[in-house]
């Protein structure tokens, strides 16, 4: 479906973003990774879901801007031009998390979490869209949260930033509803990524609980499923969003969270 499409992920070397890479390899789109983690073994993964798929030759390249730093993502998106011609998917997907009350929160911390989880998608959507409207056809998916739609205490700069990806989201559709490029935000509950297991295992050592009872705790508060969200679901909807069939989906914040919204 995704043959001959570039499809830039940020943070795609583990967790979420792995896992939206990877189902958009499946469907033969060529792969920009990004991220701080393995980048070979990423690669891997990403052949690997490419060729299970059919598509034996994927094509996976990596650039490893630092998306809190403005030069660093142009470099990236002239990397994507010039060695595959552009950008025809982008999901910004790179995050970080702190978790402190307002008045203690480190105003260092929350300088980097509006730099890496909204600012980065900014400078990220403003140079892929000239040649997706030249073009005249890009998919721009923003990683929000269930969080960019509801607040949790200790979260403030995340929240924020969440809620600010999904209104960048809207005003990025609304100024390109009248041409084959659409903007969407998928807004994920709990997934077990390194971040929510970094809470587990905090909530385990807190509470003296075995990382079992930690993760049923922690999914109980919020989650009404009692079920971590899966990265291989949300590269589905990603999947979806690509297609043809969600060229009229715009400005969308989607959650899927296991009815967290719901209550």
């Amino acid at each position: 479906m995704l043959k001959g499409k570039i499809a830039l992920v940020t943070g795609s070397t583990s967790g979420i973003g792995l896992g939206m890479a990877q189902a958009l390899a499946a469907q033969g789109a060529t792969l920009i990774t990004n991220g701080f983690g393995d980048a070979d073994t990423a690669r891997q993964a990403i052949v690997t879901a490419a060729a299970k798929a059919g598509h034996a030759s994927a094509q996976v390249g990596y650039h490893g801007a630092d998306m809190s730093r403005a030069n660093e993502i142009e470099a990236m998106m002239q990397y994507a031009e010039s060695e595959f011609g552009g950008v025809d998917i982008l999901v910004n997907n790179a995050g970080i998390q702190h978790v402190a009350e307002i008045q203690d929160f480190p105003t260092d911390k929350w300088d980097a979490i509006i730099a890496i989880n909204l600012t980065s998608a900014f400078h990220t959507t403003r140079l892929a869209l000239p040649g997706m409207r030249t073009r005249n056809w890009g998919r721009i998916i923003n990683i929000a949260s269930v969080h960019g739609l509801v607040g949790s205490t200790g979260k403030s700069a995340y929240v924020a930033a969440k809620h600010g990806i999904v209104g960048l989201t809207k005003v990025t559709a609304l100024e390109n509803a009248q041409t084959g490029v659409t903007a969407n935000a998928i807004c994920p509950g709990f997934v077990l990524t390194p971040l929510v297991q970094k809470q587990v295992d905090d909530r385990a050592a807190r509470d003296k609980l075995s990382g079992d009872e930690a993760k049923r705790s922690l999914l109980g508060e919020k989650q009404p499923s009692g079920e971590f969200v899966t990265p291989e679901q949300l590269g589905a909807l990603a999947v979806f969003l690509c297609s043809d069939a969600a060229a009229q989906v715009r400005g969308a914040a989607w959650n899927m969270d296991g009815g967290w919204v719901a209550q």
